[in-house]
């Protein structure tokens, strides 16, 4: 069989590559303008090489019984690594998927496909949009993940948005966020604010130099109106090969600092990375 070779494609918001890995046969990453968004193991998608997957995964694991189906709304596509994460952990979970870039989603299924019965459903679409459309109570679990290049959009950072995330999930749901940002955490403040006006629990997990200001990085936070799995998410975390803290109750207020809860008129994207913080040689 022929080794793997890289594709570049032209996509809706970017150049996108996906290289394979020289270390584990039929393992890709994805790159948007040369930063990685993704990492998939084909011949095992429960192998989560990216910290903040491996992250959202310890509530994935945690938020209901071993193998239990899940209803998930995924915000955001990059090479599907969380939602064939799910179908091998949780077959017979129902998954839709929606991303706004048409193309990187077709180049993704062609040259990456979905196994066979795997209950995930892709479509081009606008994040907000989809949310606001869902129907009310349907999912155990909304994911955000939605960058545009490096940056959230600003839409997705809303108190709307969050109240749209809240109404599609079930009343024990769980909404998963990830983000970037360094210190003065100004974006990271705003989005607890934001979300903490929604869901009366809330929790993040992050690299400890990331929690202390001393660089840039992925920052997950969790939120739900039942008790979250915080004890357990902590313990795996602080077993990673990079480890991580989770931050919660009291703990959280240093970084809200008084801030309100972002409204349309006032939002604005993520912060933008500093140089060399997402590429890769």
């Amino acid at each position: 069989m022929d080794d793997p070779i890289p594709v570049s494609r032209a996509v809706d918001h970017g150049t996108a590559k996906l290289m394979p890995d020289v270390d584990r046969d039929h393992a890709w990453l994805l790159t948007l303008d040369g930063s990685p968004q993704s990492y998939v193991d084909l011949d095992d998608p429960t192998h989560l090489e990216f910290e903040y997957a491996r992250r959202v995964a310890h509530f994935l694991d945690t938020t209901a019984p071993a193998g239990t189906p899940l209803s998930v709304l995924h915000l955001g596509g990059g090479a599907l690594t969380l939602p064939r994460y799910l179908a091998a952990t949780r077959p017979g979970s129902a998954q839709h998927v929606v991303d706004a870039d048409a193309a990187l989603l077709d180049l993704v299924t062609e040259v990456l496909p979905l196994p066979s019965g795997s209950g995930i459903d892709v479509r081009a679409a606008d994040a907000r949009a989809a949310l606001e459309s869902a129907e009310p109570g349907s999912r155990d679990v909304v994911i955000g993940d939605v960058y545009g290049g490096t940056r959230v959009p600003a839409h997705l950072t809303t108190l709307p948005y969050a109240h749209a995330a809240a109404r599609a999930l079930r009343e024990d749901g769980l909404y998963l966020l990830n983000i970037a940002d360094a210190a003065p955490f100004g974006f990271l403040g705003s989005q607890l604010a934001t979300l903490a006006a929604v869901f009366p629990e809330l929790c993040l997990v992050a690299e400890p130099s990331v929690l202390r200001g001393r660089r840039y990085g992925n920052i997950v936070v969790a939120g739900s109106r039942r008790p979250l799995p915080c004890d357990e998410v902590a313990r795996r975390s602080a077993s990673d090969v990079f480890p991580a803290r989770v931050v919660r109750g009291a703990g959280l207020d240093r970084f809200v600092q008084g801030r309100s809860p972002v409204a349309d008129g006032d939002a604005v994207p993520s912060p933008e990375p500093p140089e060399g913080a997402f590429t890769i040689g």
